[in-house]
């Protein structure tokens, strides 16, 4: 149960304390010398190998960490998540994604009942729903089969779906399913994203999926009211119900806005929003662009790594062992930020997707009972896929700040190609560097390796590199559904035991309402000004300028901006 007291008063917490003077004697180069040390910093599961050897830690770091695992109750806490108990005790809730992704005989309890059949009654209608659209038995309102889908949502009800939909895109299997279909989504209020979501789509053969807890998110419902008017101004008001179906609980909200209550697909406060791409909020968009049964195998990754979390030991248990070295790299050796490094490029989504989970459930500066930490949490998450990242940024990392970094790496291409008379491949040449970074991090350059390269005296300093600069690797055997559902659950895993360990509330997020309440008061005032010419009262002399210099200059704006949607 949640307790008083900071995990930083425990032991365990001053014992990784007082050994960060240990680790602060050693090198990266020392560690990595050591043959059984290394070894046993590797863990495989189902496929995918862990290799956390280049991290900044002995045997004795991680024999400590665990005691911090025991002196935090995470086992304890692990199990009350899959138990369904209210561990989002700020709002009431249990954190239950992990039944979203359970097969159909399981038993996952929430309020005393079973939540899996629930579960699976949405799945088995998202399958039929969408074996209809995509087979042409379900038509738009001139007949024509709906072959392309706008998903309108914002945070979780995009960043994880199209995270998932860009991976799936270069799939051999997913392609061939995707023939003739495109899927886009459409999550910034400003306009411009409108206008390229539907640029090139004719609301004959469009289905919009808007996707919205409540139906009442400020920018969604926006977006929702603009493509709604899109669809009227070419079709007709009455083919809103069949260009349009909503992933939402507010069933009467769903109907006034002009979409069937029938074509509306559940989900449950119980799932978090940026855990919910495994929901309808992911399944939905992705199942009518790919087919269920591709996305039936992302759900079973994901479930993997769920039961592996659950029930394997902490020595063997790889979102356990990252999220310890995680809270070891930002509380005790004081680094900040990690980058998300993948040697995919389909991948190129999956950074902005886990700096979402990341930093909107760690971003806390109070425990779960209120006490203000007194260490830091949370971690800034970045990244690019490799090798692009390393003509942008690997600079800082090599030569500037210490930042770990996570190197996430593929067995198979996608999209394997070998040209006549190259040295190696070109997934290959991609994996050159996904295996020589890692070590060009660790162990770095000397003075003296430069001297013995003749490097002139001048250029020493620029061209030494430190090394002692932790990163771990994560290499799967393949990028399909599959492991693309680990790869997910593994993070969202990660950074639930970040959460356990210092104590935080990982599921809320109050940080983001601040800015959408203040939000508010300004669009009433700029909807009184443009409409009454009211002057602009009660904000402070910054804002006040600001404002009236917008007003002045964009005053010529046309007002009724949806009726110029379909002529772009």
């Amino acid at each position: 149960m949640a307790s008083s007291t900071l995990i930083s008063e425990s032991e365990a917490w001053k014992n990784l304390k007082a050994h960060v003077g240990d680790i602060d004697k050693t090198h990266l180069r020392d560690l990595m010398s050591d043959a059984a040390r290394c070894k046993s910093l590797m863990v495989e599961y189902d496929g995918l190998l862990l290799d956390y050897s280049r991290q900044r830690a002995t045997l004795d770091t991680i024999g400590k960490l665990f005691k911090l695992a025991e002196a935090a109750n995470l086992k304890e806490k692990i199990n009350r998540m899959f138990n369904g108990e209210h561990i989002n005790s700020t709002e009431n809730r249990a954190v239950l994604h992990v039944a979203l992704r359970a097969s159909r005989d399981a038993t996952i309890q929430s309020n005393g009942k079973n939540v899996v059949p629930d579960v699976w009654k949405v799945l088995d209608k998202i399958q039929e729903f969408s074996e209809r659209v995509r087979n042409g038995s379900w038509v738009g309102a001139t007949g024509k089969p709906l072959k392309d889908v706008v998903a309108i949502g914002i945070g979780g009800s995009f960043l994880g779906p199209l995270f998932v939909h860009t991976a799936l895109q270069t799939d051999p299997e997913a392609i061939k399913s995707a023939e003739g279909r495109q899927l886009r989504f459409l999550a910034n209020v400003d306009p411009i994203d409108v206008a390229r979501n539907i640029t090139g789509l004719s609301p004959e053969t469009t289905l919009v999926v808007v996707v919205s807890k409540t139906f009442t998110t400020a920018e969604t419902m926006l977006n929702a009211r603009t493509l709604r008017e899109w669809i009227s101004a070419a079709l007709g008001p009455s083919a809103v119900a069949k260009h349009m179906v909503a992933v939402s609980t507010n069933l009467p909200l769903v109907e006034k806005f002009g979409i069937d209550p029938n074509n509306a697909f559940a989900f449950w406060d119980w799932v978090g929003g940026r855990y919910s791409v495994c929901s309808a909020v992911g399944v939905l968009p992705l199942s009518l662009q790919y087919g269920f049964s591709v996305v039936e195998k992302f759900l079973k990754g994901a479930s993997s790594i769920d039961q592996h979390f659950y029930s394997s030991s902490f020595e063997k248990n790889i979102p356990v062992l990252l999220g310890l070295l995680s809270v070891w790299n930002v509380s005790f050796l004081g680094h900040a930020a990690r980058a998300i490094l993948p040697y995919s490029q389909a991948l190129e989504k999956f950074a902005p997707h886990i700096q979402q989970v990341s930093m909107e459930s760690n971003g806390k500066g109070v425990s779960i009972d209120g006490i203000p930490l007194p260490y830091e949490a949370g971690e800034i998450d970045f990244g690019e896929p490799g090798t692009n990242g390393q003509h942008s940024f690997y600079q800082l990392i090599h030569q500037g700040r210490v930042i770990p970094c996570d190197f996430i790496g593929v067995v198979k291409s996608q999209q394997p190609v070998y040209l006549k008379g190259e040295v190696v491949s070109n997934h290959d040449e991609l994996m050159s560097n996904f295996f020589a970074q890692p070590d060009a991090l660790a162990y770095g350059k000397t003075p003296e390796q430069l001297r013995k390269e003749n490097v002139p005296d001048h250029l020493i300093s620029h061209k030494t590199f430190s090394g002692n600069r932790p990163s771990l690797s994560i290499l799967l055997p393949s990028l399909n559904a599959y492991n693309i559902g680990q790869l997910l659950a593994i993070y969202e895993h990660r950074i639930a035991v970040e959460g356990f360990i210092w104590g935080i509330n990982s599921f809320d997020q109050w940080g983001v309402e601040l800015g959408k309440s203040l939000a508010t008061q300004v669009r009433k005032q700029l909807n009184a000004s443009r409409t009454k010419g009211e002057s602009i009262e009660g904000f402070n002399h910054s804002t006040t300028t600001l404002m009236k210099r917008y007003l002045e200059a964009s005053s010529d704006v046309p007002s009724d901006l949806p009726t110029l949607l379909p002529r772009i």
